[in-house]
């Protein structure tokens, strides 16, 4: 099936991809599979020595990978963070991943049982299937997908129809290293090849909404394999009265509306301390008018487009739904249609309710809802309510804002700071809530996630014999 493309800077259809058929995935599958064991026979040092001449590959190809990925998503500094970011993972997983696996297997461990010996082996599992989303279309192709080859396992990648302009440059990337060439597949496709790499793999790992993670959930159960979900997030900032009101302010907005705000781990609610609201909100509308489109110069500026159109149509309904009912903008709050592109400039709102779509849903757009507090008890409740547990952030004092922060439901925490999470990977968090299911991505258990435990149990002494089951052999 052809899938046509929209790029997010003109509106125009320029490109269009090939789905892949349910019957070129079991193909792949397949071959994946067969290559899987020689892979796994190269040992942890074998794969990491791999996976550094990849890291090499792409770093050679880097500028027709970028070039792709800016017309992929309309913004050319964080395609370039992108790619530095994957080569950063493998740099790293390369480094860690064969000491962690060494410490893993156990060898004839005494047991409890007098006489038993026991030994462990990890078992990778043979194929990882990968259905990746539009915001960062390379990075979050390859973040699970570098620990599972390091772990072993074959890795059959779908990212989104949305984005795929990447996808030949990465492949050829992949045919630079022959022994990876061999274990790791990228296909083209749309939502029912999502469907058919979930029905050929042994594990999924899918990043997105909800909506569409609850059904790779489901067939996933189906299919009867584990599935690692990273779903969406409403993230909130607490703003403590011991913060410096511009200091916060600049963390506000940079992780409230870098990538535009399309990233899960963006910050989209904001609570502040009454003491220093005023003085908060003079600071952030005028960081806010500050940041810069990036057109039409795609080089200049801060924020680009909605990669998605749809996305900003849904953000300009929160919006005006949100001014309908009583919400004040104070600066932005318009879609502006510049070339054909969806753009929206920072956009402020105080006076918003938490029954509100702009507080209760995720918005995936550079929109800052700012909610004054009194009472730490109230900021922390607010933050709480929320079907959300992805991250959030708390600002002021150290001790205090840790004192908070053990309080909030939400895998991981920033500390005067936010969003740390999209630059932090060795810290292992889970997703709380509907924000996600299954193991860290981050951390050991990026990579621990991916075996599963065979235990060899060895008889030293005299194996039992039927006797000892005996009716009245077993004293009472």
């Amino acid at each position: 099936m052809r899938i046509p493309v929209c790029n997010p800077r003109t509106g125009e259809i320029d490109y269009a991809i090939n789905a892949a058929s349910a019957a070129e995935i079991d193909g792949a599958a397949a071959r994946l599979r067969a290559n899987q064991p020689a892979w796994r026979g190269l040992g942890a040092e074998g794969r990491a020595a791999v996976l550094l001449k990849w890291a090499e590959a792409l770093q050679a190809n880097m500028g027709p990978i970028c070039s792709k990925l800016s017309i992929d998503t309309g913004r050319l500094a964080i395609a370039n963070i992108e790619l530095l970011g994957v080569v950063g993972i493998l740099q790293r997983w390369a480094a860690q991943g064969p000491v962690m696996i060494a410490a893993l297997d156990k060898t004839d461990v005494p047991s409890a049982n007098p006489g038993i010996l026991i030994s462990n082996r990890h078992v990778p599992y043979p194929l990882l299937g990968v259905i990746a989303p539009w915001n960062f279309p390379l990075l979050l192709a390859l973040i699970d997908a570098i620990p599972a080859l390091l772990a072993g396992c074959a890795v059959l990648i779908k990212p989104s129809e949305v984005t795929p302009r990447f996808i030949p440059e990465l492949r050829k990337a992949i045919a630079a290293v022959p022994e990876l060439e061999k274990v790791l597949c990228v296909v083209e496709g749309d939502a029912d090849t999502g469907r058919a790499i979930v029905a050929s793999v042994d594990y999924v790992c899918f990043t997105g909404s909800v909506a569409t993670g609850r059904k790779v959930a489901e067939a996933a159960a189906a299919a009867f394999i584990p599935a690692n979900l990273e779903l969406g997030g409403k993230d909130p900032m607490i703003v403590l009265a011991s913060a410096d009101p511009a200091t916060a302010a600049s963390i506000a907005l940079r992780s409230s509306v870098v990538a535009n705000g399309q990233a899960c781990q963006s910050i989209e609610r904001l609570y502040v301390h009454r003491s220093i609201a005023n003085a908060f909100l003079a600071a952030l509308v005028a960081q806010a008018d500050a940041v810069e489109l990036n057109y039409p110069d795609i080089a200049r500026g801060h924020i680009g487009p909605f990669i998605f159109p749809p996305q900003g149509d849904k953000v300009q309904a929160q919006i005006d739904a949100a001014v309908a009912g009583g919400a004040t903008v104070l600066t932005g709050g318009r879609i502006e249609v510049l070339g054909g592109g969806k753009y929206l400039r920072p956009t402020v709102l105080i006076d918003v309710t938490p029954q509100m779509a702009i507080i209760a849903e995720e918005s995936f757009g550079p929109v800052i809802p700012v909610t004054v507090y009194d009472e730490i008890d109230e900021a922390i409740r607010l933050a709480n309510d929320s079907i959300y547990g992805l991250s959030a952030a708390v600002i002021g004092d150290p001790v205090e804002a840790e004192k908070v922060a053990a309080q909030l439901e939400a895998g991981a925490v920033s500390i005067n700071d936010g969003s740390l999470t999209s630059g932090v990977w060795d810290a292992e968090n889970s997703s709380f809530k509907l924000s996600g299911m299954g193991p860290s991505r981050m951390g050991s258990a990026g990579l621990l996630r991916y075996f599963r435990t065979q235990a060899i149990i060895k008889q030293t002494g005299q194996a039992a014999a039927i006797a000892a089951y005996a009716e009245g052999a077993v004293a009472r």
